[in-house]
């Protein structure tokens, strides 16, 4: 039996063999401008949107001294520090590192020295002023 006959006898979810065409979107951040965000000394690229869903991948670099006010995570929130370092009541993660927040989560978060990460939103964060990433 072939590799090919193999795939298909074994295909219990129905996936075939064929890749599907186009269906990868590739971003290139390095060629993107950070934008400011509605919070001091935090700018942001985003990398990948679902408004509908209230998804968001997206680069954040934040300013020496940048804090983002006490807010609320509806859901899990996941970020990887990239440079630098930002931390919370919790502790502080530096470059290199991965935290993750549990859905209901609430805290400020501040960074002394600024850092870029990349962070992975199911819903936006929510604020007293309304929600934002």
């Amino acid at each position: 039996m072939s590799h090919v006959d193999q795939a298909k006898s074994d295909d219990l979810y129905g996936l075939g063999t064929e890749p599907t065409p186009n269906a990868s979107t590739y971003v290139k951040p390095q060629d993107m401008e950070w934008q400011d965000t509605r919070f001091e000394g935090i700018q942001i690229k985003v990398l990948y949107q679902n408004e509908e869903k209230g998804e968001m991948t997206c680069m954040l670099k934040w300013a020496p001294g940048a804090t983002l006010p006490f807010h609320r995570h509806p859901e899990l929130e996941q970020s990887y520090v990239i440079e630098g370092s930002f931390q919370d009541h919790d502790g502080i993660c530096k470059a290199g590192e991965y935290v993750w927040r549990t859905a209901g989560s609430k805290h400020e978060t501040y960074s002394a020295e600024g850092c870029v990460i990349l962070a992975v939103y199911r819903k936006p964060n929510l604020f007293r002023s309304g929600p934002a990433y």
